[in-house]
């Protein structure tokens, strides 16, 4: 018997602000993680961001009724929840180790290779469809992608191979984090994003609980205590608009939006970089880089804007 497929709300402005509101937060958040490192190890920022998700979402769901009910985790696939909750402890791991040896903009723009392979996996698995415009877009957004990575690496004088091997972990936490959004998008046949969230926070949590130093944590100033604390909530927030966005759009459409991540990226860390030069170092990207950004975003518009048949 044919498995039966999640089909979108149709709410598709609210699809679309809800993917805004993911992209803004997914932007900030590689500067908010460089923060971090500085004082914290990978494992300990994970399990952090994890822990506090899970606890105020079950707060809030309880608060409000809506844990999830004993014949609803019956009806649920725990395989398809395993499976999404492994791959996004592994996009999470993957990443950080990744911008730990590249930078905020290069980790945001290489990242959004998942977005693609969202993308062509909701072609692949729910069938939905690209017209040529869409194809067009898909493209262009490649070719961003080429021209960027090939610009930044040109122009890195030391330690190519230590960005090399960072752009290759981040390659790999883009597709782990396809695989997760996949199965995130069929669990919702199921289970609410937010209850789906809830347990692949507390199973991500645990995996991490036995490598993580909360004693750490204690040694952190006021202003490193709140930038972990703004990841932590991003998570929450951004992981939570982006589940919500998976009901109302489509999975193509959802993955074009969010490739918009890096423009925020980019501007931010110009930004903070002007403000407060010792907290972040510039990028001091090249004409080439930001055409290919700039590719990147005319792409996603080309696929997002497209109309299906």
């Amino acid at each position: 018997m044919q498995m039966s497929l999640h089909q979108s709300s149709g709410r598709w402005r609210l699809g679309l602000a809800l993917s805004l509101l993911t992209v803004f937060l997914w932007g900030i958040l590689p500067i908010a993680l460089t923060v971090t490192l500085q004082t914290l190890n990978v494992y300990t920022i994970i399990w952090f961001r994890f822990l506090v998700s899970f606890a105020l979402l079950a707060i809030y769901l309880g608060v409000r009724g809506k844990l999830p009910k004993s014949e609803q985790l019956r009806s649920t696939s725990w395989k398809l929840l395993a499976i999404a909750t492994l791959f996004l402890g592994f996009n999470y791991f993957l990443f950080m180790q990744g911008l730990a040896l590249t930078s905020p903009a290069n980790a945001e723009v290489l990242i959004q290779l998942s977005t693609l392979l969202l993308g062509l996996g909701g072609l692949a698995i729910f069938q939905e469809r690209y017209t040529l415009h869409q194809w067009l877009g898909v493209s262009i957004l490649t070719s961003g992608y080429i021209v960027f990575f090939r610009e930044q690496l040109t122009n890195l004088i030391t330690a190519q191979s230590t960005y090399i091997f960072g752009s290759a972990l981040i390659a790999l936490a883009a597709a782990a984090w396809a695989i997760y959004a996949l199965s995130q998008k069929q669990l919702l046949q199921s289970l609410s994003s937010a209850n789906i969230m809830l347990i692949i926070y507390g199973g991500c949590a645990l995996l991490f609980t036995p490598f993580a130093k909360p004693e750490t944590i204690f040694t952190l100033n006021s202003f490193q205590l709140l930038i972990l604390l703004f990841c932590a909530l991003n998570t929450l927030i951004a992981y939570g608009a982006f589940a919500e966005s998976l009901e109302h759009w489509e999975a193509s459409r959802v993955s074009a939006v969010l490739a918009l991540a890096p423009i925020i990226t980019l501007i931010s860390v110009e930004l903070v970089s002007v403000i407060t030069p010792s907290l972040i170092p510039a990028e001091h990207l090249t004409i080439i880089s930001i055409l290919g950004a700039c590719l990147v975003v005319a792409g996603s518009v080309a696929i997002a804007l497209g109309k299906t048949d």
